[in-house]
């Protein structure tokens, strides 16, 4: 066990465990944003990108990530000082600067973490300016559109598709200024050996990656009294469904689920049970 202690209070963590780990166990709370920690699987993205996390080490003072940063014995870190803060919102603040400033029509508006980042630093300007990326938006597929304009290279979906995934699709593209999370040759990810799983979808913390919009495709034919409108649900949906309703996570909701279908003008709701122990044989 290591022995340190966070703003002035005494903390034990095992050996191996970064000041992120020390601090969420004494109940300090430090933003983060590249971090992504999968503990389920045992997949940890620590690359320390957006320096969102800097905490003060030392007697000198030294700015250093909580994320990927080991906690040693006898360290002495601060999250609080002045210093702490300014540089985040320093950082927060760079990273927006370099994003669009679109948010109200935004996919991911009110679920995004760098726009909770600077609600939660109280940003209300941006004090810096320069040249922003402009990238052509990829919307090749049919079920994932990838806005590279909007990244902000956290590595998270990399980490997600090469690590975890294993298909490796999305990688580092470019250098400098100028550097994306892309797909190899620049290619659109139609004619990349994407599977579309989605999972970087689900890490993604900004609108970078978002699944293709069919809200108005699905209300037309709703309304559309030539059409017999069938839903037909993965599994999946059932459970994770009633968790953005408040429920418990793990709820399983599939009467609610084909009323609510029922209601709103579907004429069949299938539940996928038999293709879905397919796909798991397969």
């Amino acid at each position: 066990m290591i022995n340190l202690t966070i703003n002035g209070k005494e903390v034990q963590v095992e050996k191996g465990s970064t000041i992120l780990d020390a601090a969420k166990k004494s109940n300090v709370k430090i933003p983060t944003l590249c971090h992504l920690d999968l503990h389920n699987l045992g997949y940890v993205n620590r690359d320390a990108n957006c320096r969102v996390c800097l905490v003060e080490s030392g007697k000198w003072g030294s700015l250093v990530p909580a994320c990927n940063t080991l906690a040693k014995e006898g360290m002495e870190i601060r999250t609080d000082t002045l210093k702490v803060i300014e540089s985040r919102r320093t950082n927060i603040e760079l990273l927006l600067s370099n994003h669009p400033k679109d948010c109200l029509i935004c996919s991911s508006n009110g679920d995004c973490e760098l726009q909770d980042l600077a609600a939660d630093a109280n940003i209300r300007e941006i004090r810096f300016t320069g040249k922003m990326i402009d990238k052509e938006i990829d919307s090749s597929s049919r079920s994932i559109v990838r806005d590279p304009n909007k990244c902000i290279l956290c590595k998270r979906c990399e980490t997600m598709c090469l690590e975890v995934q294993t298909v490796g699709t999305l990688t580092d593209v470019g250098r400098g200024f100028d550097t994306v999370v892309g797909t190899q040759y620049e290619k659109p990810i139609y004619e990349t050996n994407c599977t579309f799983c989605g999972q970087c979808l689900a890490v993604c913390p900004t609108g970078a990656l978002v699944e293709t919009n069919c809200i108005g495709k699905v209300y037309r034919a709703l309304k559309d009294p030539t059409k017999i409108v069938v839903a037909q649900t993965a599994p999946a949906v059932r459970v994770a469904l009633g968790e953005e309703f408040g429920l418990e996570p793990g709820t399983v909701v599939t009467g609610k689920m084909v009323t609510a279908l029922r209601e709103m003008g579907f004429d069949y709701v299938f539940d996928t049970n038999f293709a879905a122990d397919l796909t798991t044989m397969e």
